[in-house]
């Protein structure tokens, strides 16, 4: 249980960390290649897109997780605590709704890109491991918006009993 807990809070974060530490590496290496020996990977700046595109995609879920999207909340604002919850539950369902249209998409192009056996120019891997950014961070994102969803539902609960 101690495992689970730790890797829901911290997986995207270590995931985020180790990635940008990955790509600074390869970036750095291939600019000390070139210029110093002359002389450059084909992979390295293929590979630094691939990694870039899943930081990308888990990134998001990882802001979900924080809250730490920007949004403008001007009518929110103007509301009662209580219609502030309601306001913020129904936004969650509206972008649950669309981030799952766009893992379902998402996930079809990439099995099509597999099956169609389509691979990168410069690693010779499939294609469909970059596009699998998207279903993948997508995903995450859906589980992160249900916890959003759960949390925000007990705050109104919580608030409606009080209220009695």
């Amino acid at each position: 249980m101690k495992i689970l807990k730790f890797l829901d809070e911290n997986i995207e974060k270590y995931f985020l960390w180790a990635s940008l530490v990955a790509v600074v590496i390869l970036i750095f290496m291939q600019v000390v290649l070139r210029y110093v020996f002359n002389y450059s990977l084909a992979w390295a700046e293929e590979l630094s897109r691939y990694i870039l595109l899943y930081q990308i995609w888990v990134g998001t879920a990882y802001c979900v997780k924080k809250d730490a999207h920007i949004r403008m909340n001007i009518i929110q604002s103007k509301l009662s605590p209580k219609n502030q919850i309601k306001m913020e539950i129904f936004v969650t369902v509206l972008w649950m709704i669309f981030t799952l249209f766009l893992t379902l998409k998402s996930g079809q192009l990439t099995s099509m890109l597999y099956a169609n056996k389509q691979i990168s120019p410069a690693m010779q891997i499939p294609m469909a491991i970059a596009y699998a950014s998207v279903p993948i961070g997508c995903g995450l994102m859906v589980f992160r918006l249900c916890q959003k969803l759960y949390k925000d539902v007990k705050k109104l609960e919580k608030q409606e009993a009080e209220l009695r």
